[in-house]
């Protein structure tokens, strides 16, 4: 049985895929802390405005965003998600498909509320041997 927290950080992680796959920045605004630290599969670092404008401006666009692991570990007012997904869209209108692994980590606020304070992504790749 899941205890309340993760429960909380699993809808809120719905949430967060849903707004991106809808563009919704309005979510997004609610879910991404001020001062994030975001490193994208390139190694880039993103703020919260860099982020918002990706999405408000329609340069980033989720066609498909297909959860196939989550992993969720909680600690007092801190918890840690990875969580791989199976991605497709447009990125300034060239397609783009991955299979991304997300590390994403939320800190409740003190009124209760839960935003994401960091977050990371890798690229899976299948080593042959």
């Amino acid at each position: 049985m899941l205890n309340n927290a993760e429960q909380e950080i699993r809808t809120l992680e719905e949430t967060l895929r849903l707004a991106m796959l809808n563009g919704d920045v309005a979510s997004l605004d609610q879910l991404i802390c001020g001062d994030i630290i975001f490193t994208n599969h390139l190694g880039q670092l993103f703020s919260k405005d860099d982020d918002l404008a990706l999405h408000r401006s329609g340069v980033l666009k989720f066609i498909s965003m297909q959860l196939l692991e989550q992993y969720i570990k909680i600690q007092q007012n801190t918890a840690v998600v990875s969580a791989r997904m199976l991605l497709s869209g447009t990125y300034a209108d060239a397609p783009f498909d991955g299979d991304l692994r997300y590390t994403r980590v939320w800190q409740q606020r003190a009124d209760g509320g839960w935003q994401i304070i960091a977050g990371h992504i890798s690229a899976i790749s299948v080593i042959s041997e």
